[in-house]
Parts: structure tokens; sequence; C-alpha cells
């Protein structure tokens, strides 16, 4: 096992700090991808499944619904803990996609949800790569802000500037590991509709105050985008309905694990 890398303190502090907001606020994940866990990704009963960054367990319950054999990797202790609560019979760990607390071969999947750009670099990847058997699979999803919305692109608009260095799905970045290496097959993308449905404060206001730059922001900044994102009901009338649907795409990424050379 290798040493881990510093967390990036984004994640730290704001996922510490954010795991209430980040369970009432973050989507599920469409009932589609079910099928693709299981028939695409190989999730499914007798399978093990590592779900590493696995954050409250959004993700996990899905996985957990397979059958697999599922062990949960969190770094951010709060995190995790509100893990445990939820899913008592999932075992939980502490550990990083460094450093990953397994033995070599003993994950026939890993997969990484909202996560896998916080980690995506050279380590990671030998990293799972050891733990999979051979011809185990990495499958990597994101529920994907659809800014073809303009109410979305304004959401996006208000949060940027805050960003910082925090890696982004969006900027593509996280492919950069597979560049080159021999340890992973090529990506497979499939992509699926999806919408998060609920009242303006959860699948707004919760959603972008569980985004780890914001969550890390001191208190009073929070508010002030908080009050930002309030004032868009009055540019935008859907955000004024009693129910909201925001639109999402899951991505889903698969790579098949190479024999070591």
């Amino acid at each position: 096992m290798t040493s881990a890398r510093p967390i990036h303190d984004a994640a730290q502090r704001g996922y510490t700090s954010a795991s209430d907001s980040y369970q009432r606020g973050r989507p599920e994940y469409p009932e589609a991808l079910a099928e693709w866990l299981d028939a695409t990704l190989g999730a499914r009963e007798g399978a093990r499944v590592v779900d590493l960054g696995a954050g409250t367990g959004k993700f996990t319950k899905l996985l957990a619904r397979t059958g697999a054999s599922i062990t949960a990797v969190e770094p951010v202790d709060a995190m995790r803990a509100r893990l445990a609560e939820s899913l008592p019979d999932v075992r939980a760990l502490g550990g990083t996609a460094e450093a990953i607390p397994l033995e070599d071969g003993a994950a026939d999947v890993v997969v990484c949800a909202q996560a896998f750009h916080w980690f995506a670099n050279a380590q990671a990847l030998r990293e799972m790569h050891r733990v999979l058997r051979p011809g185990g699979r990495l499958g990597l999803v994101w529920n994907v802000r659809d800014e073809s919305r303009d109410w979305v692109a304004a959401i996006t608009e208000i949060i940027t500037p805050y960003e910082g260095d925090a890696p982004r799905f969006y900027k593509g970045t996280w492919k950069q590991p597979f560049e080159g290496q021999s340890l992973f097959g090529p990506l497979q993308r499939t992509v699926l509709p999806h919408s998060h449905v609920g009242t303006f404060d959860q699948v707004v206001i919760d959603r972008i105050l569980s985004v780890s730059f914001i969550a890390s922001l001191p208190e009073t900044e929070q508010h002030a985008v908080a009050q930002r994102l309030r004032a868009l009901r009055d540019r935008f009338a859907e955000l004024r309905a009693p129910t909201i649907a925001f639109p999402y795409a899951t991505e889903a990424w698969l790579a098949e694990r190479l024999p070591s050379a």
C-alpha cells in the first residue's frame, strides 16, 4: 500500500462542515444506473465492490441494492460517520484513493461517485489497479448539472468565482491520468438523463451549500451566496414553483483493469 496524499483543503474543510447539507441537498441517482452497475460494471450479487470516496453513502445505498459485498472507503470522518449511521450493515473504512486499506486483488469492482476528480492522479490509478483483481472494472460516476437551462447556468455563474483551485469535473483534467498509461483500458462513457425533484431549498440552496468550495467559505459568505441564489426566483418563474425538477445528466464511465506488465 502506498502512502496517502493530503486531502485537498476544500474537500477536508467543506465536507467536514457540510455533511448535513450534503445529505439533504445532493441528488440520488437515476434508476437506469442500476442496470449499468449490473450489466456493464459487474456490480451484482456475489461481487466484491469498493465504493471509493463514498461520502455520506448517497451512492452506497444504490450499490447495496445490487446484492454485492460492499466496502466503503471515505477519508473525511464526518462523512463516514453519516454513512455508518444510515448504512450500518456496510463495511466503512477510513482511507484515501492513494492508500486504500485493502489487500491486492481484493475487489472485482472499484467505483467512484462524485469523487474521482478529487484524486485523479497516477498514484491513485496504481492503487486502484492493485486492489482490483485481473479483469476487474473501474467505474466513475457523476451527476452533472444541465447548464443548457438558463437558471442552472445562472447558478453556475454565482458559484464559479469561488472555486479557486478546487478540482472540478467540467474541467476534464480528471482524464489526464488515463493518458499514456497501461493499467486500464480505454474509458467508455454512458449518459443517462436525471432530475432532482424537491423544494427550492432542497434542490438549490442545500445542493449548492454542499459544494466543497462553498461549504468551506466563512458563514457570512455562505449566507451571501444563499441570498444571491434566492434572488434568482425573481428572474426565473420556474424557481417559484412549490417543487422544482433540477435537471442533470448522469455520466457513467467504465475502464477495465489490464494485466500487470
